[in-house]
Parts: C-alpha cells; structure tokens; sequence
C-alpha cells in the first residue's frame, strides 16, 4: 500500500460511520463553509444519519456549508425519489441543515460553480465494484471531465437494488476525475465483504485509469474501511 493512503479499519459498520463522522466533523470545525462532495449509495448513509444526529443535537454546524451533487442519472425526474438529487436531498441536506446547494445538471455549469466555490474542499466518495469514483467509469484517466456517459454493466447491476421491477437508468452524468482528484481532502468510504477484492486493487496494485479509484493514491486520501471489507 502506498504511505500516503491513511487507511482507518473499523470492526463494523457502525463503527465506520462514527469514525467518518469524526473525521467530517472535524474538518467542518476547522473550516465552517466547506464545500463537500456528496456521495450517495448504500455505504455513506449511517455516516450521514450519525451526522444529522450530531446536527440536530446542536453537537456540529453545517449551516454554512455547501453540498455537491457527485452523480446523477439521466432521463430521472428530479422529483423522483430514486434520483440521485432526491436522495442527497433528504439524506445529507435536509437532515444536516446544509446552507447552500450545488446541483450536478450541466457539466460545464457545473464545472464552472466549482471554479466559483475555489474547488471542493472535501470529497466524500463510496468504491464502486469495478472500481469507478461517482460514475468515472473505467477507463477514466486523471483528467476526466464532467460529462456524460453511459454505465457498465457492473454498475447497472450495482444499481438494480435501488430500482425493484424498473428498468435502470443506463445513462448519468458524473462529476469528472478532474473534479474529484482536485479536492483538498478525500474520504473514501468502504463497507462489506463484496468491495474486498476492487479495495485492496485500489490501494496496493498499480495505479491505472482502468481502476479509477487506484488514483486517488496521488491525493493522500483518507480511507475508512470495515473489517468485511478489508481483511
């Protein structure tokens, strides 16, 4: 493994999403009107439950800070709450109370919000089974833009949990490599047996757009892991 990874193995789940929430929470501490990149799926939300409860316990401030949509899919009425904005919405925004919003449509809008905002101070990012980082598809080199781009089979299949008897969308829009590798801090979140195999690819095989998430390495990234994920 490479010495700039910091890698936090926690014996569960729960645990994991204490130890982000801490690690979250500090850095909100030491800059209040931080820019966050806001993964959704199923490993971030008890962080972001253990969050809210901070929040609304008057124990972390998040009123100034601002959330950044990570991925979308296409073709996906905001309004549904299978879309990636919905979820971000009631699982991040609404419970935290964050201040302001920053909605992944358009991506040079959207590029050009970032450059507003100085960057994104903060990714908070899930591990995809083939190794993607939001929807960068392997292969995604380093300078990937925001775009759009059609999902592989191993994300559509990723996916299907959240879709029941719907068709799922094959199509999404994701904030690019060059977006993510930018931030100034990284938190890569990784839970269940099922990411063990792409997990130790991505930390201790050599880095290649073909795993995008082998790139992170060159950001000294945080990784919190549970222990079915890592040994």
């Amino acid at each position: 493994m490479v010495a700039s990874v910091t890698l936090n193995v926690q014996p569960d789940s729960h645990s994991l999403a204490r130890a982000a929430a801490d690690f979250i929470c500090a850095q909100v501490v030491a800059r209040p009107d931080l820019s966050i990149l806001v993964a959704t799926g199923n490993t971030p939300m008890p962080t972001y439950s253990e969050l809210a409860r901070r929040a609304q316990a008057g124990e972390a401030d998040f009123s100034r800070v601002t959330a950044v949509q990570l991925d979308e899919y296409l073709g996906v009425p905001e309004d549904d709450p299978r879309s990636l904005w919905a979820w971000m919405k009631r699982s991040f925004v609404e419970p935290l109370g964050t201040g302001r919003t920053v909605r992944l449509d358009d991506p040079a809008q959207f590029e050009s919000e970032i450059s507003e905002l100085g960057g994104i101070d903060l990714a908070i990012l899930g591990l995809g089974p083939n190794g993607h980082l939001g929807f960068n598809e392997p292969p995604s080199p380093p300078d990937a833009p925001t775009r759009r781009l059609a999902l592989m089979p191993a994300s559509l299949e990723s996916n299907r949990a959240y879709w029941g008897d719907l068709p799922v969308p094959t199509q999404a829009v994701t904030a690019g490599m060059n977006v993510i590798l930018a931030a100034r801090q990284t938190l890569l979140l990784v839970s269940g047996a099922h990411k063990r195999t792409v997990l130790r690819a991505a930390l201790e095989e050599p880095e290649t757009p073909d795993l995008p998430a082998s790139l992170l390495r060159r950001t000294a990234p945080t990784v919190i892991a549970d222990a079915a994920a890592w040994t």
